[in-house]
């Protein structure tokens, strides 16, 4: 799983304590955690998702470049007085809204609860977890959607072609189409987009996050992304204004 961390330094290496902050990027999150935790680094939080590794470093060094990113078209500035911590979580969601992440199905795990209160809420479609640790990636067992779909025909163009379909994951609803079919129809009131965020099913109208469709499409899914929700999930109400 790709993540991006940030890291609090309860103190600094040499001289008198000074908390600090790093981020930093990992393919192994709870590796990462078991070698900070309980020393003096406290991990806060991971932002994962990332569909790419480019998409996670890139993300990782406008994080810790905030004003020579090109990515935020009005970086932050440090204010008088201000925590390396307190800085690092304002730019958190200008990060998250700015393009080409303000479309990835991006999730923050808070480690250390209760969460801050962010000067910015993310976009509504990232998803706020709490938890001790990162979620752990399960594969499921058996064949994946995208072997067990190839002989079964798109429910939107109606063709029956040898290739993986997405499926609501909503019981009992039985949809399935292709990605592109169902890309289509998820852009369509934004057809200037390439990546679609959130759609509702063409059959039972449940709204549902492209990532999601897609991690349950390759046959794995991580805990907090069952249909039910557990009580650690925070998912934003309305975007803000």
């Amino acid at each position: 799983m790709r993540a991006v961390y940030l890291l609090r330094s309860a103190a600094a290496a040499r001289g008198p304590a000074r908390p600090g902050t790093y981020v930093g990027f990992t393919v192994d999150p709870r590796r990462r955690l078991r070698q900070h935790n309980g020393g003096r680094r406290e991990m806060e939080l991971f932002v994962h998702g990332f569909p790419s590794d480019v998409a996670a470093l890139r993300f990782e060094w406008a994080w810790q470049h905030p004003s020579s990113s090109h990515r935020l078209f009005a970086p932050p500035v440090r204010r008088p007085r201000e925590q390396p911590i307190g800085f690092a979580l304002r730019v958190l969601p200008r990060l998250l809204r700015a393009p080409p992440w303000s479309r990835l199905p991006l999730k923050i795990r808070w480690l250390r609860p209760p969460r801050p209160a962010l000067e910015l809420a993310p976009p509504p479609h990232v998803v706020e977890e709490e938890g001790a640790g990162p979620p752990r990636l399960k594969r499921r067992k058996g064949r994946s959607q995208e072997t067990a779909a190839a002989a079964d025909g798109c429910g939107l163009c109606g063709e029956d072609l040898a290739t993986p379909l997405l499926r609501c994951p909503r019981p009992p609803c039985s949809m399935a189409a292709h990605p592109p079919c169902l890309a289509r129809l998820f852009l369509a009131p934004e057809p200037r987009q390439l990546l679609p965020i959130t759609g509702a099913c063409p059959r039972c109208h449940a709204q549902l996050l492209w990532g999601d469709l897609i991690r349950r499409c390759k046959g794995e899914a991580e805990p907090e992304e069952e249909w039910e929700e557990p009580d650690d999930i925070i998912i934003p109400s309305s975007a803000p204004t």
